[in-house]
């Protein structure tokens, strides 16, 4: 198999190579973290996205739609849709906003969040584990990368905004 190393020339400005290489990595990354620390939700009738919405919704309790639509760059009637359904399925709750009858606040349902915080703890023990295999250099050189994910992936959402308007 080719290293992105091999495979990518850095200075290359959008060649196919570095884009290729770079959802090749993350999505084999994200799908190997999954087998070996489980997926939560795992179960007929949810979709990715609505597995995306979930797990948003653990990691911010009490967030409204209207928020949970904006992080995850979702029409809000889309996530509305989602927390019908996951209401029903007694996987969310939806309770109205104290200060805006007009909002509701959702969260998970306590075993259901149990169950997130749990696969959230065996992914970070595993994926902190396997960086602790890594070098004090390899290590810095991953953070420095991360970060020019963050700015790469705040500049697709910036494409993103300008494309709604």
């Amino acid at each position: 198999m080719q290293t992105v190393r091999e495979g990518v020339a850095a200075g290359s400005e959008g060649s196919p190579e570095l884009v290729g290489g770079m959802l090749r990595v993350f999505g084999r990354f994200r799908r190997q973290v999954r087998r070996l620390a489980g997926r939560v939700f795992d179960q007929p009738g949810i979709s990715d996205a609505q597995a995306e919405f979930l797990r948003l919704v653990s990691r911010h309790p009490g967030i409204s739609v209207k928020a949970a639509a904006a992080e995850l760059g979702l029409a809000p009637n889309s996530v509305s849709t989602f927390v019908s359904a996951l209401v029903k399925t007694d996987l969310l709750v939806r309770e109205q906003d104290p200060e805006d009858r007009r909002a509701s606040r959702l969260s998970l349902t306590p075993d259901v969040q149990r169950s997130v915080d749990e696969t959230r703890r065996r992914r970070h023990e595993l994926v902190g584990a396997a960086l602790g295999e890594l070098t004090a250099r390899e290590r810095e050189d991953l953070a420095r990368g991360l970060a020019v994910v963050e700015k790469l992936t705040d500049l697709l959402h910036e494409r993103e905004q300008r494309r709604q308007r």
